[in-house]
C-alpha cells in the first residue's frame, strides 16, 4: 500500500498570492445532489481535486450515473439518467464520512438505498443518527443488519424535523430528501455555515422549492422533478484559513484570491486578529500579514458562525509561536486533540485537560517524525513544519490529500520548503 509522506522545512516568511480552492464541504454534497436529476447533465465549476471529491465521483458512477471528471480544469460533469443500483459499498463509505450524503438521493432514485460499513451500532452514532430518524420521520422504512442499514422509501411525506444539533451533512441530507418528497418540511435547529447555503443555493436553481436558509428554520415543500444545472462550487473558507495561518505563522504577507472569503471565516476572522493577523478584504481578495509578535488567544469552537472546530488544530500549532499561554475548547468534536500529542514531539508544551488545551506557546520546535491523525491534524502538522527547526516528516500524508489540493505546489509557489512523497 502507497504511503504518502510530507516533509516540510523552515525557509522564512510566505509570501506572494495563493488561489483558495474550491470548498470540499459544499462540492460533496453537489455531486450528491446531482443524482437527484432525472435528466440532462449538471456542470459543477471549482470542484477541488482532492481524494475525498474522487471517492464521490466513484460512488456516484457505482450506483450508475455516468460522470466525467476534469481535475486539472477543476470541472466535473454528472449524468445522472441511469442511476439504478441502491447500494454503498463498504469500501468506499468507511473511507470517507461525505458517503452518508448519499442517502437521500440514491433513496429517491432507486426507491431504497443499502449503506454499508457503516460499523456498529450505527444508528445511535453521533451525527449518522440525524440523518436516518429524519428519512424516519418523512416515512422511510429503516432495517439495520449487522453494519449494514437499509432504507426504503415507502410513502414518502412533509413533515417536521428537528436536529438536536445543527449538523451541517444531517442538515443537507434532509433537504434533499424533502425537495421530492410530497408535502412541507419544516427542518428546525438547520445548520447556518456557508456551504450549507451553498447547496440550498445549486437546490434552488434545480427547481427546490426552499425558504429560510440561513435562519435555522428551513421550509421545504416538495416538487415533482429537479432538472440539472451549471453551478459554481463557493471558495472552501478552511483552506482560506489554513492558507491565512501558514501566513501568520511565518510572518510573512500573502493575498488570497478566489472569493470573498473573509466574510465566510465568521469568529475565525477576529480571533486571528486578536492574535495580531492582518486581515484586509477588497472585493474577492484578502490580503493576510502578520507584522509583529502574534499574542496568546482564547478560542472556543462553535457551530457557524462560532469558530470553526476544522480550524482548531492548525490554530493549536499558531499559538505554538504566540508568547504566552492560549487556552482551546473543543464543543465540536471530542477526539479534536489529536494534534497535541505530535506536536509534543516537535518540541511544543500543549496539555489536554477534557474539552479544553493549554498551549504555552514561544517554545522553539523542532522537526521529527509526526503522524497525520486525521486531515486537521496532519495540516496543523504542516504548520508548525514550516517553523520548526530541521526537517519535520508528516506520515500518512494522504489524510492531507483528503481536503487540500496541489499543496505542495501552492506552498512552494509562497517559498515554503516542503515536497511530497510516495513510498
Amino acid at each position: 500500500m502507497t504511503e504518502v509522506r510530507y516533509r516540510v522545512r523552515p525557509n522564512g516568511p510566505l509570501t506572494g498570492t495563493a488561489v483558495v480552492q474550491g470548498a470540499k464541504n459544499a462540492a460533496l454534497p453537489m455531486i450528491a445532489a446531482a443524482l437527484l436529476a432525472r435528466r440532462g447533465r449538471t456542470v459543477l465549476r471549482n470542484v477541488p481535486a482532492i481524494t475525498d471529491v474522487q471517492r464521490a465521483v466513484e460512488l456516484a458512477s457505482l450506483v450508475g450515473a455516468h460522470v466525467e471528471y476534469h481535475p486539472g480544469d477543476r470541472l466535473l460533469v454528472i449524468d445522472a439518467a441511469e442511476v439504478t443500483s441502491p447500494r454503498l459499498p463498504a469500501h468506499l463509505t468507511q473511507r470517507f464520512r461525505g458517503s452518508v450524503l448519499f442517502l437521500a438521493p440514491v433513496l429517491h432514485r432507486c426507491g431504497e438505498v443499502v449503506f454499508e460499513g457503516a460499523g456498529g451500532c450505527a444508528l445511535g452514532t453521533r451525527g449518522l443518527d440525524f440523518h436516518y430518524r429524519g428519512l424516519a420521520r418523512l416515512g422511510a422504512h429503516i432495517e439495520e443488519q449487522g453494519t449494514t442499514i437499509q432504507v426504503k422509501g415507502g410513502h414518502l411525506q412533509g413533515a417536521g424535523l428537528y436536529l438536536d444539533t445543527p449538523s451541517h451533512t444531517g442538515t443537507e441530507n434532509l433537504i434533499m430528501a424533502a425537495a421530492l418528497t410530497p408535502g412541507r418540511t419544516v427542518i428546525e435547529n438547520a445548520a447556518l455555515e456557508p456551504e450549507v447555503l451553498d447547496v440550498i443555493a445549486m437546490l434552488t436553481a434545480m427547481g427546490a422549492r426552499i425558504t429560510g436558509a440561513g435562519t435555522g428554520r428551513i421550509t421545504v415543500d416538495g416538487v415533482e422533478e429537479l432538472r440539472a444545472v451549471e453551478y459554481t462550487v463557493m471558495p472552501d473558507r478552511i483552506d482560506a484559513g489554513v492558507l491565512a495561518m501558514a501566513t501568520a505563522i511565518t510572518g510573512g504577507a500573502v493575498t488570497l484570491v478566489g472569493g470573498t472569503v473573509l466574510d465566510h471565516f465568521g469568529v475565525a476572522a477576529h480571533k486571528l486578529q486578536q492574535m495580531g493577523v492582518d486581515l484586509v478584504a477588497a472585493g474577492a481578495v484578502t490580503t493576510v500579514s502578520r507584522p509583529a509578535d502574534l499574542h496568546p488567544i482564547n478560542v472556543i469552537t462553535d457551530t457557524h458562525p462560532g469558530f470553526a472546530t476544522d480550524l482548531q488544530p492548525p490554530l493549536m500549532a499558531l499559538a505554538t509561536q504566540a508568547s504566552g499561554t492560549s487556552y482551546v475548547r473543543e464543543r465540536i468534536h471530542d477526539a479534536r486533540y489529536a494534534l497535541a500529542a505530535e506536536l509534543a514531539k516537535l518540541g511544543a508544551d500543549v496539555t489536554v485537560d477534557g474539552e479544553k488545551a493549554v498551549v504555552h506557546g514561544g517554545k522553539p520546535l523542532r522537526g521529527a517524525k509526526v503522524v497525520a491523525q486525521d486531515l486537521r491534524t496532519g495540516i496543523g502538522l504542516v504548520l508548525a513544519g514550516l517553523v520548526a527547526d530541521g526537517e519535520t516528516i508528516v506520515t500518512n500524508g494522504a489524510m492531507i490529500d483528503r481536503g487540500h489540493a496541489d499543496l505542495t505546489s501552492r506552498f512552494t509557489a509562497l517559498g515554503a520548503d516542503i515536497s511530497r512523497d510516495e513510498a
